[in-house]
């Protein structure tokens, strides 16, 4: 069996730090775009998957043939799929009927048994459902190993260890606010607590969208996955975890999605868009902090390219008109982005 340390240790990359223009209300500023799609997967969650998977190894030494098994709406099931072979154990992921069908596909060939689950938790999405379901394998099968992204504070020491050092190192002093989007909430934790220690003049922004329980909130329909969550963050429980927190319209970031990437050709996924989303918020409410913004973009929009992306998906959904009219606001706002920087 490969030596488990140096097959997680090369996983981890760093990504570049994107600067645009953003015009908006009358107003010109700079932003950051933290782009996580360079990552070898194409999201933030390649970090996470090194964290988990290298704390389960520490408790318990990985063998060939191992089942880990986890929850995941897309991002990390991908990255344990890439991963797990490679240590000659075998990926058991539980997904739901929001995880777009490129990422259900590519979870196969990479290897992975995939499990649907199609059943709503009563409050807006699936993750309760998810959760029974690897509750119910677990108990079935006592030889699985669960990560527990949800819970296991290996995830955001990870945040805390490459991430959060990552922006503050490619902004250096300008750096005034980071604003990351929360699902599980293992990411801002991590970046947060970076910021607390080295970086306490940083503003540590949470973004949440509308209908989510992941930092308050009430559970409600929710059309992005990736970001929000059936229950609370149980990383955002304390003081100090974050300075603020945003709610960000669905159909607006999906807009706001459209928009990025019809004016300068980066296309993100729905979670970044949030985050866009909750800056232009602050923006309009002259919260700028004083320096540069920037946002976590936490995956690329490739694989949402026939959903976030689709009018077919948005009528299907009945909200192409919402999404349209969105856009139509935003851009009579004078929205507009502009790339004329390189990237860090």
């Amino acid at each position: 069996m490969p030596r488990v340390e140096p097959v997680l240790e090369r996983a981890l990359r760093r990504t570049p730090l994107l600067h645009l223009d953003v015009a908006h209300r009358g107003r010109t500023r700079r932003l950051g775009l933290k782009l996580e799609e360079r990552g070898p997967t194409g999201s933030v969650k390649d970090r996470s998957a090194v964290g988990l998977l290298r704390a389960l190894h520490d408790e318990r030494p990985f063998i060939p043939g191992t089942v880990v098994v986890e929850s995941t709406s897309g991002n990390l099931g991908l990255a344990l799929a890439r991963l797990l072979p490679s240590i000659e154990c075998v990926f058991l992921a539980v997904v739901d009927l929001k995880t777009p069908h490129a990422t259900r596909r590519e979870l196969t060939d990479r290897g992975a048994r995939v499990i649907v689950v199609d059943e709503p938790d009563g409050q807006g999405g699936y993750l309760l459902s998810r959760l029974r379901r690897v509750g119910e394998l677990c108990a079935q099968n006592p030889g699985y190993r669960w990560p527990n992204q949800y819970e296991n504070w290996a995830s955001p020491d990870i945040h805390r260890r490459t991430t959060g050092p990552e922006i503050t190192e490619q902004t250096g002093p300008d750096l005034g606010a980071v604003y990351v989007p929360v699902s599980t909430g293992g990411t801002l934790a991590g970046v947060s607590a970076h910021l607390r220690e080295h970086r306490p003049d940083v503003a540590a922004v949470a973004v949440d969208v509308r209908g989510s329980l992941a930092v308050a909130g009430s559970a409600g329909r929710r059309l992005i996955p990736g970001i929000g969550s059936s229950r609370p963050s149980a990383f955002l429980q304390w003081p100090h975890s974050y300075d603020r927190a945003v709610h960000v319209d669905d159909i607006e970031a999906i807009a706001v999605c459209r928009i990025l990437a019809e004016d300068v050709g980066v296309v993100l996924g729905g979670s970044s868009g949030c985050a866009v989303r909750a800056l232009l918020t602050d923006l309009e409410n002259d919260r700028t902090y004083g320096r540069l913004p920037v946002c976590l973009a936490a995956d690329g929009g490739r694989k949402y390219r026939d959903t976030l992306y689709s009018d077919d998906w948005a009528t299907e959904q009945g909200i192409v008109g919402e999404i349209t009219a969105a856009v139509n606001q935003l851009r009579s706002e004078g929205l507009f982005f502009d790339r004329k920087h390189q990237e860090h």
